[in-house]
């Protein structure tokens, strides 16, 4: 029994099995059908004689290559569940999020819509057949666990009543720069515009009234997006849009709280993936007449 028990097993390489519910004689199945193990019936009696009959675990697991009958049993009574990630990146809106999860393999059951702005960007650890509402409402909770650490460390006299506004700001600037540098320079901006009733015009908040936050793209705004009289469209209100228009991750959420020191109240892009700051609007007209050049540069064939 012992060289039956410790005889190489015909598992070519590693491999993670699903083990159901059930007798040793299913768990028997689902090993054989995987290729883990040879001869159901010897399984069986191999788990009876050595006691693990009672504690197989039901889960997904992993088997080394060539385990042995004794290795095998031992993953079932004392292996640890295979671990899934899932990383949901910064800046994604609500709907693109529950779109993710409906993708995502190894989930089960439905995925609720999100409030926007409710979903903390970041890796999440998972096991086999996790409800997809689960792992949504943990990326919840930890959002309102950033947000609220973000809230109480927050720059003194920030011109934001609540922190829903600070989540707000942080999408706003999650969307307009993917540089780390930039971010709280990009708050420092919008903080100022805030201070001085000036519209924020953020690119951003166009696409997302255009699209119902179905989609971040912002390529080629039109002057009827521009124009839509919509309550996200910053360059139509006054003051910050009445919600997230994504979910910001730590760095943006930080950049909110703590803008850098700065007199800028404009940026545009430098045609290089950032941005070139200006105080007033002739430097600023400058710099964008120059970003125009630049564009028609690269564009020309």
């Amino acid at each position: 029994m012992r060289r039956t028990l410790d005889a190489p097993g015909p598992l070519a390489e590693s491999r993670a099995v699903v083990i159901p519910h059930g007798a040793p004689s299913q768990v028997a199945a689902a090993l054989a059908g995987a290729g883990v193990i040879r001869a159901p019936i010897i399984f069986r009696a191999a788990a009876l004689l050595t006691g693990a009959a009672a504690h197989l675990q039901a889960a997904e697991l992993a088997f080394p290559a060539h385990a042995s009958l004794r290795t095998v049993l031992a993953v079932l009574r004392q292996g640890r569940p295979v671990t899934h990630r899932l990383t949901i990146p910064e800046g994604l809106t609500a709907a693109q999020i529950a779109r993710l999860l409906d993708r995502t393999e190894a989930l089960t059951g439905e995925t609720p819509l999100p409030q926007e702005g409710a979903v903390l960007p970041q890796t999440y650890a998972y096991d086999y057949a996790s409800p997809r509402a689960a792992l949504l409402a943990r990326a919840e909770v930890a959002m309102r666990v950033a947000l609220a650490r973000a809230w109480d460390g927050r720059a003194a006299d920030l011109p934001l009543d609540d922190p829903q506004q600070l989540l707000t700001l942080a999408s706003l600037i999650e969307r307009e720069t993917a540089r780390p540098e930039e971010r709280a320079h990009i708050a420092a901006v919008f903080v100022n515009r805030l201070r001085r009733g000036m519209r924020l015009q953020s690119d951003p908040t166009v696409a997302y009234a255009a699209t119902g936050g179905a989609s971040t793209a912002e390529r080629d705004l039109t002057r009827s997006a521009l124009a839509l009289p919509n309550p996200y469209n910053t360059y139509r209100i006054t003051g910050l849009p009445p919600g997230p228009i994504d979910s910001p991750g730590l760095a943006s959420l930080e950049a909110a709280a703590h803008p850098a020191a700065s007199d800028d109240l404009y940026f545009v892009a430098d045609g290089t993936g950032g941005h070139v700051f200006a105080r007033t609007l002739e430097e600023h007209d400058r710099n964008v007449a120059r970003w125009r050049a630049s564009e028609g540069r690269a564009a020309a064939p």
